[in-house]
């Protein structure tokens, strides 16, 4: 049985999450398109609507809460296999995921921290027309995170070590090949239509019954929910899908 809700391990779960967000002590947002005014809002942060300018994750609360919810739950009923998030950007999601593992005293699963680490790939609507207008490989200055940063950003955290596993490159090229086994929780952040349905094809068949499904753009961005969509009527899926918030969504595989 897991702790209550006022155990350390939760507290030490909180407290992780607000400062993943730096909630707990704000920096600025860079992007005046999203906050006009530079500067930092805390109801923007705390809903992911937001660039932070040093948090390591853009997500907000309700998305982290999610994690940590599946991650416990996965704990809770003894569901196998490993945890894993494509698309990390600074890395703050997976952080989570391996303090959640710290905090109960799971040595047995490991993080695996999917990602270019270089951004987004440039659109290529001759294979994915659904990707026709995506413009987000303009802001791999900012999107693109090196590799070290996010080792960098797990040893902030004193969770960098053997049960954090790191695989780079373009999905495309990385998952058909990836040595990962079974799956207790997937989360999916690729943005895109090409890199979602890339991570589905190659790992969605990977993840263990009772386990979860977590897409990160499902509701903001149209290319990623017609993936989800796409593949799930091939795959006949029929596991309901419930909002996280504005953008993410999720569901539990049942069979």
């Amino acid at each position: 049985m897991l702790p209550s809700d006022d155990s350390p391990q939760r507290l030490y779960l909180e407290l992780l999450k607000g400062c993943l967000t730096r909630l707990l002590f704000p920096d600025c947002c860079v992007n005046t398109q999203l906050a006009p005014t530079g500067q930092f809002d805390p109801e923007a942060r705390r809903n992911g609507q937001d660039w932070p300018y040093e948090a390591e994750t853009m997500i907000g609360m309700k998305r982290l809460d999610n994690v940590e919810h599946c991650v416990r739950d996965v704990l809770r009923r003894n569901v196998p296999g490993d945890l894993v998030e494509a698309g990390v950007w600074r890395g703050g999601a997976s952080i989570l995921m391996r303090g959640v593992l710290k905090a109960y005293g799971d040595t047995s699963r490991s993080v695996w921290v999917v990602d270019s680490f270089e951004g987004l790939p440039r659109a290529n609507p001759d294979l994915c027309p659904e990707d026709a207008e995506d413009r987000l490989a303009d802001f791999n200055n900012y999107l693109g995170v090196p590799l070290e940063r996010v080792q960098a950003n797990f040893e902030r955290y004193n969770l960098l070590d053997e049960q954090v596993r790191f695989l780079k490159g373009w999905f495309r090229d990385t998952l058909p090949s990836a040595p990962i086994g079974r799956i207790a929780v997937l989360r999916l952040d690729g943005d895109m239509y090409e890199s979602t349905m890339d991570s589905f094809t190659n790992l969605y068949d990977k993840v263990q019954v009772g386990g979860y499904i977590i897409v990160d753009d499902y509701g903001a961005l149209a290319n990623c929910r017609s993936a989800v969509h796409d593949f799930r009527n091939r795959r006949g899926i029929l596991d309901p899908i419930q909002s996280i918030d504005w953008t993410g969504a999720f569901w539990q595989r049942t069979e």
